[in-house]
C-alpha cells in the first residue's frame, strides 16, 4: 500500500522502544515518508483519538512500539480514521503485537510493497443513557499511579440520538467494555440484557463484554472462553458474581449486550480497553454492540493464534495423554501438516470447500 504518513505510539519507559523508533524514523526518511510521534501522555494531557491523529497529520499507518497496552493505544487512534496498524512486539505475554524488533525495517518494506495481509479485528462501540463523565473526586483517585485520564466521550454524529435508543458514543474497544464496582465493600447490581431480552440480574465485582481479541485478556482471567480472533461474537463474562450461574455467554454480533445499573447498586465505573471513561449510578445504562467496521491490522504472514496460545499460556501436555506413546505432532504454521493429517489443512477460501 502507498504509505504517505506514519504515526508512532512508543512505550516511553523502554530503551528498546526508543531504539525501534529510531529505526522507523530512519526508514521514513529514506523513503520520503512523513513520520511523527503520537504522544498520548504529554502535550497538555490526554486528547480524543481524532484530536491526536489530527495533530500527527492523519497518518495512514500507525506503528506501535511496545506491548499489548501500547498496541491498544495505537488501535484506538487507528480505528478513529480507519488507518492500518502495525504492532512491533516488545512485550512479554501479549497476543496483539506481531513483528519482532529485529524485523521492523523488513516489516515496513512489506507494507510499502504490498507484501502483507490486512486482517480485520472486530471492535465494540456503545450507546448509553447519557454522556459518560468521570466525577472530579473519582478522577483524582483513579489517576493515582497512572497517566492522565482521557477526555469525556463525544457523541457520534452519524447516528440517531434520543429517546429509548440513547446516546451513541464515539468510542471503540478492541478488547472489552467493563462495568465494575467503585467501592470494595459495595458490589454493583446490574440487569443484563442480550438481544433485548433480560438474561439475569447480577450482583458482582464487575461485568464485561469482550471481543474475540479481548477473550484472552480480562475475560480470560475471569474464567471466560478463549475465542478465535477470526470469529465475530460478543463475550459476556461476570466477575465474581454472587449467584450460582457464573458462566460466560457468547452472543452473535447483532445481539447487543445491555447493562442497566439497578436501584440499590453502588456506583459503577465504565472502562474501555482498560481506560476509565465514566461513572454510572442507579438507573443509568449502556448498550454494547459490534462497531460498523473493524480494526485494520497488518499481518506479515499467517497468524498462528493457537501456537501463540500454547506458548504464552505455557500449555503442557497431560501426562496421561503422552505417557504410553508418541506425543501429538507439532509443526510450524507456515509448513503443511504431515501427510496423514493433511485433512486438517483447510482451504484458503472457505467457499472452495464446497
Amino acid at each position: 500500500m502507498a504509505v504517505d504518513r506514519v504515526g508512532m505510539v512508543v512505550h516511553g519507559g523502554r530503551p528498546e522502544a526508543a531504539e525501534a523508533a529510531r529505526t522507523v524514523r530512519a526508514w521514513c526518511a529514506a523513503n520520503g515518508v512523513a513520520c511523527k510521534d503520537i504522544d498520548v501522555w504529554n502535550d497538555g494531557g490526554r486528547h480524543s483519538a481524532r484530536e491526536e491523529v489530527a495533530a500527527a497529520g492523519d497518518p495512514d499507518l500507525v506503528v506501535t512500539l511496545g506491548g499489548d497496552g501500547t498496541f491498544l493505544r495505537g488501535a484506538r487512534l487507528a480505528a478513529a480514521v480507519d488507518a492500518l496498524v502495525l504492532g512491533v512486539d516488545l512485550g512479554r505475554v501479549g497476543f496483539l503485537t506481531e513483528v519482532p524488533m529485529t524485523m521492523v525495517r523488513a516489516a515496513l518494506d512489506a507494507v510499502r510493497d504490498d507484501r502483507l495481509d490486512v486482517e480485520r479485528r472486530m471492535l465494540l462501540t456503545m450507546r448509553a443513557s447519557r454522556r459518560l463523565e468521570v466525577p472530579s473526586d473519582i478522577g483524582a483517585l483513579m489517576r493515582y499511579g497512572r497517566g492522565p485520564l482521557l477526555p469525556p466521550t463525544s457523541v457520534r454524529s452519524d447516528c440517531e440520538t434520543g429517546g429509548e435508543w440513547g446516546v451513541p458514543l464515539d468510542v471503540s474497544a478492541l478488547n472489552d467494555v467493563v462495568l465494575e464496582k467503585l467501592a470494595r465493600d459495595r458490589q454493583v447490581s446490574v440487569g443484563v440484557y442480550i438481544a433485548g431480552r433480560l438474561l439475569a440480574s447480577y450482583s458482582a465485582d464487575a461485568l464485561l463484554v469482550a471481543t474475540p481479541t479481548g477473550s484472552t485478556a480480562y475475560s480470560f482471567a475471569a474464567g471466560g472462553p478463549v475465542v478465535s480472533p477470526g470469529a465475530e461474537v460478543l463475550v459476556f463474562t461476570p466477575v465474581a458474581p454472587h449467584m450460582a450461574f457464573n458462566r460466560s455467554v457468547v452472543a452473535a454480533p447483532d445481539e447487543p449486550v445491555g447493562l442497566r445499573v439497578l436501584e440499590r447498586s453502588g456506583r459503577a465505573a465504565v472502562s474501555i480497553d482498560g481506560q476509565l471513561r465514566g461513572v454510572l449510578g442507579p438507573g443509568d445504562w449502556i448498550g454494547v454492540y459490534a462497531a460498523p467496521r473493524g480494526l485494520r491490522v497488518a499481518r506479515l504472514g499467517p497468524m498462528d493464534f493457537y501456537g501463540r496460545l500454547r506458548e504464552r499460556m505455557n500449555l503442557t501436555d497431560a501426562p496421561a495423554a503422552v505417557a504410553d506413546g508418541a506425543p501429538a505432532p507439532l509443526w510450524p504454521v507456515s509448513s503443511p501438516p504431515p501427510g496423514d493429517l493433511a485433512h486438517l489443512d483447510m482451504p484458503s477460501h472457505p467457499a472452495a470447500a464446497g
